[in-house]
C-alpha cells in the first residue's frame, strides 16, 4: 500500500512512495469524476466514453506499479517507468492514448531527478510529447490544458509551487476550451480529456503539497458549473462536429521500429482521423478513427507486429444507445449484458436487445466496464451474462456495484459464449423478473460447452502431454482430446459430446478458422446424429477458433 501524506504535508523530492501514492490518487480522482466525464464527452466523437477510457488507463498504470512493488523496492526512475508503460499497455480510446503519452514525456524527466525544478521540466516535456503523438492538433482540447499546465510552472521552484501551479493554470486553460472548440462552446461543455487531466494532477497536488484541491460542486438541479461555464451532465444529440465521422476507432499495440511507425503514420493519416501514435523504443499504441478498419489493421501489420487490436462501431453504439430507454429519458424496464469475444457475436447478441462488452484474448473487462454496461443499458432490471469462468467474481463485484445504485441485477453464470446465446435465446422482457431468470438460467445450465485451442508450448495437461503446435479440445473447460488437425478433433470433441445426446449443437467460428470446417461438422452431425440440428454464427477477429455447444 502507498503511504498516506499527511494535510499540509509537502514533499521535498518525488520518491517512489510519492509517485505510488499519486497513481493511486489518479485513479480514484478519476473513478469519482468518471461519469461527469462521460456526460460532457462531445468531441471528437460524442461516444461518452472518455470518463471511462482515462479510469480504465490510469488503472493500467497503477497495477502496472503496485506490480513493482510488489516484486522489489523501486527508485523512482523505476516505479515512473513502470506507470508509463502500463499506461501505453493499456490506453483505451483517443483520451487514454494521450494520457499515456503525457505520463511518457514525465518519466523521461522525472526519472533524472525528483524536486519541483524537474517536475516543472517533466511537464513541459509531456505537453510536447502529447502534441507530437497527435497528427493534427486542435486547441481547446486536453493538449490546450496540458500547455497551459506547462506553462503555469515554468521556472520551477518547490514540488508543492509547480504542482500548484501547474493545477491552476490547467483547471484556467478548461474552463477556456469551450471559446476556442466550437464544438464544446454549441454544447455548453469544458473539454472532457482536459477535465481528466486536471483530476489527474489534482491527485498530484494533493500528494506532493498535502493538500485536497478544491472540488467543483454539483447543484441540485444536475448541473455543473466550471468557472463560467455550464457542464451538462449528458452530451446533447447532434453535437459531434460537424460532418459524421468515420465508423470504426481501431487502436492497437505495435512492435516496430522508428522509421516503420514513420511510414505507417503518413498511412492511417490518408485512411481517417483523430490519429495519435504513442509509445518508444519498439512498442507503441497507434489509435485512428477510420471507415476501413481493415486497411488500418494490415498497415500495422506492414509496419511491424500489432496485437491487441481493438475494433469499436462508432454506428453500432450509437444503435445500443438508440434502444427504447436507453437514452437520457425513461429506463427501460429490463435489459441484458453480455461479455463476448469476437465483434461477430457481439453484432449478434446486440442485435437480439443485449448491451455487450468485448472480451480479449488475455485483456479480460474490468469491474468497471461491466458496471459501465449495466448502466448504459439504462434499465430497472439488468440480467448479467459474464459467459467466462474466470469472470464470475469480477462480474460479481459488478453487480453488487451497479445494485447499489439502485438497479435489480441478477447474475447468470454462464462459463462460455455459447451459453450465454442459450440464455439470450430464451429471454422475454415481458415476463416477470424472476421467471425470466430462471429460464435463462436453465438454458444456459442445460448447454454443454467445448472449445478448440492450439497449444503456445510443451505442457502437461488432463489428456496427457501436448506440443506447442498441437490442437487443444477444452470440454467444460479441461483439455479432453490433443490432436494434430484442427477438423479432425473437432470431430472426436463432437462425437464425445454427443454420446451423451443432445438436440441441438451450435457452432461458433472466428475469423482465421479454416472456412471448411463448419460445414464440414454440420455433415457430420447430419450423417451420424440424425435428431440433431445444427446452426452456425461467426465471431469474427479475437475469438478463439471454435466454440461448441451442444444443448
Amino acid at each position: 500500500m502507498s503511504r498516506a501524506v499527511q494535510p499540509d504535508e509537502e514533499l521535498v523530492e518525488l520518491d517512489a512512495e510519492a509517485v505510488r501514492t499519486w497513481c493511486a490518487r489518479a485513479l480514484d480522482a478519476l473513478g469519482r469524476e468518471r461519469e461527469e466525464i462521460d456526460a460532457i464527452n462531445v468531441y471528437p466523437v460524442a461516444d461518452g466514453d472518455t470518463g471511462t477510457n482515462l479510469y480504465l488507463t490510469a488503472e493500467a498504470a497503477h497495477q502496472a506499479v503496485e506490480a513493482v512493488f510488489a516484486a522489489s523496492v523501486p527508485d523512482t526512475a523505476e516505479t515512473v517507468r513502470a506507470m508509463a508503460h502500463g499506461a501505453l499497455l493499456g490506453a483505451r480510446g483517443n483520451s487514454g492514448t494521450i494520457l499515456a503519452q503525457l505520463l511518457r514525456g514525465m518519466a523521461a524527466v522525472l526519472a533524472e531527478g525528483r524536486d519541483g525544478d524537474h517536475l516543472a521540466r517533466a511537464l513541459a516535456e509531456a505537453a510536447a510529447a502529447a502534441r507530437r503523438a497527435v497528427a493534427h492538433p486542435v486547441e481547446g482540447t486536453v493538449l490546450t490544458v496540458a500547455s497551459a499546465a506547462a506553462d503555469g510552472c515554468a521556472g520551477g521552484g518547490t514540488l508543492a509551487e509547480v504542482a500548484a501551479r501547474a493545477h491552476d493554470g490547467a483547471r484556467n486553460a478548461l474552463a477556456a476550451t469551450p471559446g476556442l472548440l466550437d464544438v464544446l462552446g454549441r454544447a455548453g461543455v469544458v473539454d472532457a480529456g482536459g477535465r481528466g487531466l486536471v483530476a489527474v494532477l489534482g491527485a498530484l497536488l494533493e500528494t506532493v503539497g498535502g493538500r485536497v484541491p478544491e472540488r467543483v460542486e454539483t447543484p441540485k438541479d444536475g448541473v455543473r458549473l466550471l468557472g463560467d461555464v455550464r457542464a451538462v451532465p449528458a452530451a446533447p444529440e447532434g453535437t459531434c462536429d460537424g460532418e459524421a465521422g468515420p465508423a470504426y476507432e481501431v487502436i492497437y499495440l505495435l512492435e516496430a521500429g522508428d522509421a516503420a511507425v514513420d511510414l505507417l503514420r503518413g498511412r492511417l493519416d490518408a485512411l481517417g482521423d483523430s490519429l495519435v501514435v504513442v509509445g518508444g523504443d519498439g512498442l507503441w499504441n497507434v489509435h485512428v478513427h477510420v471507415d476501413d478498419a481493415g486497411a488500418a489493421v494490415e498497415a500495422g501489420v506492414e509496419a511491424g507486429r500489432p496485437h491487441r487490436i481493438r475494433i469499436t462501431h462508432f454506428a453500432a453504439d450509437a444503435a445500443a444507445g438508440a434502444r427504447p430507454g436507453a437514452g437520457r429519458g425513461e429506463r427501460a424496464q429490463r435489459a441484458v449484458v453480455a461479455v463476448v469475444p469476437g465483434e461477430g457475436l457481439a453484432g449478434l447478441c446486440a442485435e437480439a436487445g443485449a448491451t455487450t462488452v468485448r472480451s480479449r484474448p488475455g485483456e479480460p473487462p474490468a469491474r468497471d466496464e461491466l458496471v459501465e454496461a449495466i448502466r448504459r443499458a439504462h434499465a430497472r432490471e439488468v440480467v448479467l451474462l459474464p459467459n467466462d469462468t474466470d469472470l464470475r467474481q469480477t462480474a460479481a463485484a459488478a453487480a453488487e456495484r451497479a445494485r447499489a445504485e439502485g438497479i435489480r441485477v441478477a447474475l447468470i453464470p454462464t462459463r462460455a459464449a455459447v451459453q450465454g446465446i442459450a440464455a439470450l435465446a430464451v429471454h422475454e422482457p415481458d415476463r416477470r423478473f424472476d421467471e425470466d431468470v430462471v429460464a435463462m438460467t436453465a438454458a444456459a445450465g442445460a448447454t454443454r460447452y467445448a472449445e478448440l485451442a492450439v497449444a503456445e508450448r510443451q505442457s502437461f495437461t488432463s489428456a496427457g502431454v501436448c506440443q506447442a503446435g498441437d490442437v487443444l479440445g477444452l470440454i467444460e473447460g479441461d483439455v479432453a482430446v490433443i490432436g494434430k488437425d484442427l477438423t479432425e478433433t473437432a470431430r472426436t470433441v463432437l462425437d464425445r459430446m454427443l454420446s451423451a445426446g443432445g438436440e441441438l449443437v451450435t457452432l461458433v467460428v472466428a475469423d482465421g478458422t479454416p472456412p471448411g470446417l463448419a460445414p464440414d461438422l454440420e455433415r457430420h452431425v447430419r450423417r451420424g446424429y440424425l435428431a440433431v440440428d445444427t446452426t452456425t454464427y461467426h465471431a469474427g477477429a479475437g475469438a478463439p477458433p471454435l466454440l461448441i455447444g451442444v444443448e
